[in-house]
């Protein structure tokens, strides 16, 4: 479902490096990410302010709320493995996981949107060697984790495999 990243343009490899500081991280989590749903919305699911800036794959994971029961919203960097979907729960390196992981983790059942499509998956996080290999993926494809990772100190961050619906096995 997700191809690899085009080539980037200039910008596309600036914006990653400020992203990584300290006032780039804040200025995407609070800021960035809540223009993403518009522009989403407007796009027809197709872009996202982040995806144009950096070049990455940008997904909308939709979750159900763990406390409120609502769908939620969240534009996330999909990391492609094979015919899954990998995320990181960095939250930008923040002491604290953010609030789509505590939502999968009540409710693994989610929706992901990508150039308009929109498939079902279900979540669960990985572990072990596993976790090491995706996590090497990640670093890979977004260098920034690996600095979210230095920035969370003893938070270690989550990551988690969507798989789809019709390719899991009972």
């Amino acid at each position: 479902m997700l191809p690899p990243p085009p080539s980037s343009h200039l910008w596309q490899r600036l914006v990653p490096r400020f992203a990584r500081t300290s006032l780039g991280a804040a200025l995407f989590a609070h800021v960035a990410h809540r223009l993403d749903v518009p522009i989403f919305r407007l796009s027809r699911g197709h872009a996202t302010l982040t995806s144009l800036l950096t070049g990455l794959p940008i997904v909308m994971l939709t979750t159900t709320g763990a406390k409120s029961g609502q769908l939620r919203h969240t534009p996330l960097v999909a990391i492609p493995d094979a015919d899954r979907i990998v995320l990181i729960a960095s939250n930008f390196g923040r002491a604290h996981h953010p609030a789509w992981y505590h939502n999968l983790r009540a409710h693994p059942q989610v929706t992901v949107t990508y150039r308009g499509q929109q498939r079902r998956y279900h979540a669960h996080e990985a572990v072990d060697a596993e976790r090491r290999r995706l996590w090497q993926q990640a670093v890979a494809l977004n260098q920034g984790y690996e600095f979210y990772r230095q920035r969370a100190h003893n938070r270690t961050i989550p990551v988690i495999v969507l798989e789809a619906h019709d390719s899991r096995h009972a």
